[in-house]
């Protein structure tokens, strides 16, 4: 049983929005304490991260009412470090109450509206609800070309986000001209250096990867790659997933030589970017060690699949998929090695996990 999976990372527009407590000396608080919860998911930190965006809520809950836009706002930050826990349950309620808000104080074709169907399309598309998911999606992008026109910086967004529930799908005809929509709304609007054409090569070239298209998918990889650090220098977590990405292309093409390099260089960034202790870092691990293992060095792997988990563990909690990750390609080594019995025990315990979270 071989496990060894890699992650592979999409370069996303966010759509968190920021807006203002209407009430006298509770607006800057509320924008401090917005700015610190962003500041501590980035980094991270997700359990102080829920701490800081819960008073933020409650701080606007307070001020303006329960139905304000700015409520929606913290509504939805708050959905969104919860979403990245994996913990669905309490993300979709409070995305849907978000969505909500905006479309009675707004209206229904407001933009701040297609950010909140976008936001719980990229919810259920992280539960592989695909068919919840594609509606929003579509509505979302239908309400941009409107309100925005078609050519709008945000129209690109919402296509990229299609486009990737269309490759998830394994649609990729369709996957490929949203991308290349996205990319040339995006090299129009904002010019050919911008990181944001860089995250619509990086995006464009993954699902080329996927097809196992290596000879489309370098030369936009490096494009991408070139562009991010030109305009943010060589040291930004950006740069690192556009490193780590074209590690899995030269891994695929079975070029260990080109991918090694970038996996370390990778590594070292996040590190240097974020705490030790930072899921992106796990990712990173988990990626070299799996190239190690690959290339039968076991001694090297070991340690880095374990130090992964245990980050997970703690950023993540004991019940995310990316646990459940970790703890098969931790087995697939045991295995490797001829320790059945252990690697046996992480392997059930994998399944439980996935269990929990279909």
């Amino acid at each position: 049983m071989t496990y060894r999976r890699f992650f592979a990372l999409a370069l996303l527009g966010l759509c968190l929005q920021s807006s203002v407590v209407y009430a006298e000396g509770a607006a800057t608080q509320w924008k401090k304490l917005n700015q610190q919860a962003q500041d501590l998911h980035q980094a991270g930190n997700y359990k102080q991260a829920i701490i800081v965006a819960q008073h933020a809520l409650e701080l606007a809950e307070a001020n303006v009412g329960p139905d304000h836009p700015a409520v929606a706002n913290s509504l939805n930050n708050l959905a969104r470090i919860y979403q990245d826990q994996a913990d669905y349950a309490k993300a979709e309620p409070l995305y849907q109450r978000s969505l909500a808000i905006w479309a009675k104080a707004l209206g229904p074709d407001h933009p701040n509206v297609a950010i909140g169907l976008n936001n719980l399309a990229g919810l259920y598309y992280s539960q592989g609800n695909y068919a919840k998911a594609e509606p929003f999606y579509q509505r979302s992008l239908a309400i941009k070309g409107k309100t925005l026109g078609s050519n709008h910086p945000d129209v690109a967004i919402s296509l990229n986000n299609l486009a990737k529930f269309y490759e998830a799908k394994g649609n990729y005809a369709k996957a490929e001209a949203l991308y290349q929509r996205a990319l040339a709304i995006k090299g129009k609007t904002l010019g050919s250096n911008h990181p944001d054409v860089a995250i619509s090569l990086n995006n464009l070239a993954e699902l080329y990867r996927a097809k196992g298209n290596y000879a489309k998918a370098e030369p936009l990889y490096e494009r991408s790659l070139m562009i991010m650090e030109k305009v943010l220098g060589h040291d930004h977590p950006d740069i690192a997933t556009s490193l780590n990405n074209l590690a899995l292309l030269y891994y695929g093409q079975g070029n260990y030589a080109k991918a090694e390099p970038l996996y370390q260089s990778a590594l070292a960034i996040k590190e240097k970017a974020f705490r030790h202790d930072h899921p992106d870092v796990a990712i990173s691990l988990n990626n070299l060690a799996g190239l190690y293992q690959h290339q039968g060095n076991y001694a090297k792997a070991e340690p880095l699949y374990k130090r992964s988990l245990a980050i997970f563990e703690t950023a993540l909690g004991h019940d995310h998929l990316n646990v459940a990750t970790s703890l098969e390609n931790l087995a697939g080594l045991y295995r490797a090695t001829q320790r059945t019995v252990e690697a046996e025990a992480l392997e059930q315990r994998a399944a439980s996990i996935r269990a929990i979270n279909r």
